[in-house]
C-alpha cells in the first residue's frame, strides 16, 4: 500500500518512493523532493499553464509516453482547465498552481512541459521562445554563441532574452511579450529571425529542421511558439542518464561557456544556485516586463 501523507492540508498516495528511475541511481522519492525543494521557484512559471506529462513509468530508459489530459484518478482538488485542441475539440488539462498538485504530478511524471500561453488566454502568447538544438559535434557551446547573437538582434527590436538550458543538450532562450501576441504572430517573427541568424551565420546556425544538415550546427527552433507545442518548464527535470534539470543560467555564464560540462545543471545543484541568484526567469513573470512584438522587418 502507498504511504499516504499530507501536504498543506492535502492527502496524497506516493508509490514506489525506492524505485530507481535514473540509471545514476536517483530514485522516485528524490525526484519527489528535488519538486518540493525548488516549488517556491517552479510553482510561478507553471501558474495558469497547462500542462503536458511526459511520463516514463519504469524510469527513464524505459518506455515513454507524452500525455496532455488529465491522468485518471486525479483528485477532486486538482485545479484543470478545458484546452481548445482544434475548432471543434478541446481537452482537460491540470494547472499546477500549488504545492499539493506539484507533489501528485511528480509522482507520476519525470517532465514538465508548458506552452507560451496561459489558460485564461488560449493561443495569447505572453513569451517567445527558441529552442537551441546542436547537431553532433557541436554542442552547447555553439549554442551559447548563437544565443548571443540572438539576444543582440533581439535587444535591436526592443526585446529582452533570458536563458536556460534544455536539460539535454541545447539552450532555450524566452522573451517575455506584452502585451500577449497571437501565437501565430509570434511563430512568424521568431521564423523571421531564425532565417536572419541562418544568414548571418550560415557556418554555424540552420533554421530548417532537415537531418542531413544538422551535424556540426545549431538548429534554431521557433515552432516551439506554435500555440499546440510546448517548451520543458524552467526547472523541469530532464530524462537523461542523470537527474539533469532545465536550469535558468546568467548571461555571464553563457558568454564564458567553453566546456559543455559548465551549464549541465543537475538536481543536488539547484539548492545552491537557487540561494546564489534566486530565480534568474523572474522577470519574465512581471507583466511589465514584457514588450510589444514588432512588426516584421521587409527582407
Amino acid at each position: 500500500m502507498s504511504p499516504i501523507t499530507e501536504v498543506e492540508g492535502r492527502r496524497l498516495a506516493l508509490s514506489n518512493l525506492d524505485k530507481v528511475l535514473y540509471p545514476s541511481g536517483f530514485t522516485k522519492a528524490e525526484v519527489l523532493h528535488y519538486y518540493a525543494t525548488v516549488a517556491d521557484a517552479l510553482l510561478p512559471h507553471l501558474h495558469d499553464r497547462p500542462l503536458s506529462l511526459l511520463r516514463y513509468p519504469d524510469g527513464v530508459a524505459g518506455e515513454h509516453f507524452f500525455a496532455k489530459n488529465v491522468p485518471p484518478g486525479a483528485p477532486a482538488w486538482v485545479k484543470t482547465a478545458d484546452v481548445p485542441r482544434s475548432e471543434e475539440k478541446t481537452a482537460r488539462q491540470v494547472l499546477v498552481d500549488d504545492l499539493p498538485t506539484l507533489m501528485w504530478v511528480a509522482n507520476l511524471v519525470t517532465e514538465l512541459h508548458t506552452p507560451q500561453w496561459r489558460a485564461s488566454a488560449p493561443a495569447l502568447a505572453d513569451r517567445l521562445v527558441f529552442d537551441l538544438d546542436p547537431g553532433a559535434p557541436a554542442d552547447i557551446v555553439q549554442c551559447c554563441a548563437v544565443a548571443g547573437w540572438l539576444r543582440e538582434r533581439l535587444a535591436e527590436d526592443g526585446l529582452t532574452a533570458y536563458g536556460k538550458t534544455s536539460g539535454s543538450k541545447g539552450l532555450h532562450l524566452y522573451v517575455p511579450i506584452g502585451p500577449p501576441a497571437p501565437s501565430r504572430e509570434v511563430t512568424s517573427y521568431a521564423k523571421a529571425l531564425a532565417v536572419e541568424a541562418s544568414r548571418a551565420l550560415p557556418d554555424l546556425v540552420l533554421h530548417r529542421m532537415t537531418r542531413s544538415l544538422r551535424p556540426g550546427k545549431v538548429f534554431v527552433d521557433f515552432s516551439q511558439n506554435a500555440a499546440a507545442k510546448t517548451t520543458a518548464a524552467p526547472y523541469t527535470l530532464r530524462a537523461r542518464d542523470t537527474p539533469a534539470v532545465s536550469a535558468p543560467v546568467t548571461w555571464d555564464e553563457i558568454g564564458a561557456c567553453d566546456d559543455p560540462e559548465q551549464l549541465a545543471v543537475r538536481a543536488p545543484d539547484m539548492p545552491e544556485r537557487l540561494a546564489a541568484h534566486g530565480d534568474l526567469l523572474a522577470d519574465l513573470l512581471d507583466p511589465g516586463s514584457g514588450r510589444p512584438l514588432p512588426e516584421l522587418r521587409a527582407d
